[in-house]
């Protein structure tokens, strides 16, 4: 059996809906059906989860063998204003753990966006911290894990923040594109 980690927050959790309608589920259904049957996927998730909280609770991921590390962290780094530097850094230590327990592990990072109406330059920091990572460490980048369900009140929960059950199946397209590459040159 392979494992596929995706390590993130209430967005990888599925805040607010049953275990089965986040993505993390969807993207195993999906294993499934392409024939991919020894692969299972670890649900990684944790609401309120920042990066910071993620370089200490992935100790506890690395107990168990990974083959491919879906990193979704971040989201709750730019809502509270985290600098982008010290965020870029937690990843990098998540990166190098993950690297340093399982040299051959397939890394992909999925990106995270702050909305632009945030002032100043940090939506933009915040932005570039992701793409930058990607790049450095050579893994495979989903630009905006969000991408198309921030600010659509039809793909969120009331609280027009978390993915409602639509909004996690585009949660799941963009990380099944991205895990699909992977997959097809393993």
């Amino acid at each position: 059996m392979k494992n596929i980690l995706i390590f993130g927050d209430s967005l990888t959790a599925g805040y607010g809906l049953p275990a089965p309608q986040a993505y993390p589920s969807l993207i195993q259904e999906r294993l499934r059906e392409e024939g991919y049957t020894d692969y299972k996927v670890l649900n990684g998730g944790l609401s309120g989860d920042t990066t910071a909280g993620g370089t200490h609770r992935i100790d506890r991921w690395l107990n168990e063998p990974i083959d491919i590390f879906i990193l979704a962290l971040g989201a709750n780094d730019g809502l509270r204003g985290i600098p982008a530097r010290e965020t870029s850094q937690n990843l990098q230590e998540i990166i190098n753990k993950v690297k340093h327990k399982y040299p051959e592990v397939k890394i992909i990072l999925s990106g995270m966006e702050i909305p632009d109406i945030v002032p100043g330059r940090y939506a933009a920091e915040f932005r570039k911290l992701f793409r930058e990572l990607a790049l450095q460490n050579n893994i495979h980048f989903i630009p905006f894990l969000l991408e198309g369900v921030v600010g659509n009140r039809h793909l969120n929960l009331p609280d027009g923040v978390h993915p409602n059950a639509e909004g996690q199946k585009l949660l799941f397209q963009h990380t099944w594109s991205k895990l699909k590459e992977v997959l097809e040159r393993s």
